[in-house]
C-alpha cells in the first residue's frame, strides 16, 4: 500500500476528536451490540453456554442501552454545537459533511481504490479546519456509506424484535404489534411467505449485517497500524495529534499548502 509522504508538522496540534459523552456513546453501542449478537444467536442456534431464560433475558437488558446510544445519544452528539452561535443550519451543515456520504467522499474512496493497486497516494479522509478550530470531516469514507446500511438496520432489528418479543405489545393501548405484523403480511404475501417468518428472516437478517460491519469496520478498515491513533482516541484520551499526517489534513496550518480547491474556497469566503 503507498503511503501519503506529506512532511510532519514541526509542532504538536493536539484537539479533540471524541467528547467524553461521544466516548460513552460509543461503547455502550459496542458492549450492548455485543451483547445482543452472542444471545440473539444463542436463542436463535440453541447454542449450549448458557440457558435460553439467561440469553433471553440478558438479550432484553441489553436493547435499551442499544437503542439509547443509537437514537438519543447519537444525534445528540451530531447535532450538539460548541460554539456559543451555531444556527440550525450549522448543525446540518456539520451533519452533512461530517457524516452523510457526498462527492468528496467518492473521491476519496476511488483513491483509495487506485491505492490499493499502487496507483497514487492514499488520501487524507480526517480534514481538521485550524482557523475555525473543528473537524470538516474525520469519517473514512467507507464508514460513511456504512452509516446507511447500519441506520436502516437498527431500524429493522428494533421493528422486528418488537413482533418477536410479544405479538401483543400495545404500549398505552397502540396496538404496536399488530400494525408491524400487518405491514409484514402485506410483503410476505407477495412473496408467497408467513408474515411472521419474514418478520424472523428480517431480524436475522439484520444480524448478520451488523456482524459482517464489525468484520469490515475492525477487521479492515482499522486493523492499519496507522489508524490505531483512532482507537486510542475513542477509547481513551479522546484527542488526536494532528501533527500525525497519516490519513489527515489539516486546513491553514503554516507549514501546509493546501490544494487549489481549498485556496478558491477560502479566498470567497473572505
Amino acid at each position: 500500500m503507498v503511503r501519503s509522504a506529506e512532511k510532519p508538522s514541526s509542532r504538536r496540534l493536539v484537539v479533540e476528536r471524541y467528547t467524553w459523552l461521544e466516548r460513552v456513546t460509543h461503547l455502550v453501542h459496542l458492549i450492548s451490540m455485543f451483547v445482543l449478537l452472542i444471545t440473539g444467536f444463542k436463542i436463535y442456534t440453541g447454542w449450549g453456554f448458557m440457558s435460553f431464560e439467561s440469553a433471553r433475558a440478558l438479550h432484553m437488558i441489553a436493547v435499551p442501552f442499544f437503542l439509547v446510544a443509537n437514537w438519543l445519544l447519537v444525534p445528540y452528539n451530531i447535532f450538539s454545537c460548541k460554539e456559543e452561535h451555531c444556527s440550525i443550519g450549522d448543525r446540518l451543515y456539520h451533519f452533512k459533511e461530517s457524516y452523510l456520504f457526498g462527492k468528496d467522499d467518492a473521491e476519496r474512496l476511488l483513491d483509495i481504490i487506485k491505492n490499493f493497486f499502487g496507483k497514487g497516494e492514499y488520501p487524507a479522509f480526517t480534514v481538521y479546519d485550524e482557523r475555525k478550530g473543528h473537524y470538516v470531516t474525520k469519517l473514512h469514507p467507507g464508514m460513511k456509506l456504512l452509516l446507511i446500511f447500519e441506520s436502516t438496520a437498527i431500524v429493522l432489528v428494533a421493528l422486528t424484535g418488537i413482533v418477536l418479543y410479544s405479538l401483543t405489545w400495545s404500549p398505552f393501548g397502540i396496538p404496536v404489534s399488530e400494525w408491524i405484523l400487518s405491514i409484514s403480511w402485506f410483503f410476505a404475501s407477495m412473496i408467497n411467505m408467513d408474515g411472521l417468518a419474514l418478520i424472523r428472516y428480517l431480524h436475522l437478517l439484520a444480524a448478520y449485517w451488523f456482524v459482517l460491519e464489525l468484520i469490515i469496520h475492525v477487521g479492515i478498515l482499522e486493523l492499519d497500524p496507522d489508524a490505531w491513533k483512532y482507537h486510542k482516541a475513542i477509547f481513551w484520551s479522546g484527542n488526536e495529534d494532528l501533527s500525525d499526517r497519516h490519513f489527515v489534513k489539516v486546513i491553514e496550518e503554516k507549514d501546509q499548502v493546501g490544494t487549489l480547491a481549498d485556496q478558491k474556497r477560502l479566498l470567497e469566503e473572505q
